[in-house]
């Protein structure tokens, strides 16, 4: 029988310390193909290896032995950022690398600080948990700091509008079916850190505020953002020949 995850355990600290030995690499990856005849190369695999892995996930939490419908459906905002570092991976449109930017860097990487997990390694869940974590994680920090993409305030804007109009959704779904998704119908079951904030509705509204506050610092952290120039796009290599 497979032991129970624990976090902050060994096996805890291990992915993180690997997850940082691969952010290095990514970055210096990114960096020695920035612009060159090999960046789309490298972008694209990174977009198969995301949708790979995720894929692969969602079929197992489909299972008949895994199936709810509370936890089973992409519906979460780190299922939406598995789908966007994917497109901007592929295809180096602005709009999905700033949905990737805000949502991987604040909240997939949410996951890697507080795992919600049943089962340690080498369970499939254990391994499919942290690949997809760790991998859109790391396609923001590549397409951030390696390839030098940056957001601006359009981008800002464009983040705010998707997750609000989002969630909104969630609302009705959650609902209809008796689910959960974002915890935008209530607090979790389990203790968590939205035990701190006022009762529903209106911890969503001190949530949204935080949310606005930390990704508009950081869209201002960038000399682009502050000085109101255009973020500069991803520019595709031409192929050679």
């Amino acid at each position: 029988m497979n032991a129970p995850f624990t976090a902050w355990g060994a096996s805890h600290w291990t992915v993180l310390v690997l997850f940082a030995i691969a952010a290095v690499v990514s970055v210096r990856l990114g960096r020695g193909v920035r612009g060159g005849p090999r960046e789309i190369v490298v972008r694209r695999v990174g977009a198969a290896a995301v949708v790979a892995v995720a894929l692969s996930y969602q079929i197992y939490s489909m299972l008949p032995a895994n199936w709810s419908v509370g936890f089973s459906l992409p519906f979460q905002l780190c299922d939406l950022a598995w789908m966007a570092a994917a497109l901007a991976l592929w295809t180096g449109r602005q709009w999905a690398f700033a949905l990737l930017y805000y949502w991987g860097l604040t909240l997939t990487s949410q996951g890697l600080l507080t795992p919600q997990l049943e089962h340690d390694f080498p369970h499939p869940q254990f391994l499919m948990f942290w690949s997809i974590h760790c991998l859109v994680v790391l396609a923001a920090v590549f397409m951030t700091w390696g390839l030098g993409r940056r957001p601006g305030w359009t981008d800002f804007r464009l983040a705010i509008t998707a997750t609000v109009v989002w969630g909104f959704a969630m609302l009705g779904f959650n609902a209809l079916a008796g689910s959960n998704y974002l915890y935008v119908n209530r607090k979790p079951d389990a203790q968590s850190i939205l035990d701190l904030l006022p009762p529903w509705p209106w911890y969503l509204l001190v949530e949204l505020a935080i949310i606005l506050l930390v990704w508009a610092l950081m869209t201002w952290c960038w000399p682009s953002a502050r000085h109101g120039r255009a973020a500069r796009p991803v520019r595709s290599p031409r192929p050679a020949g």
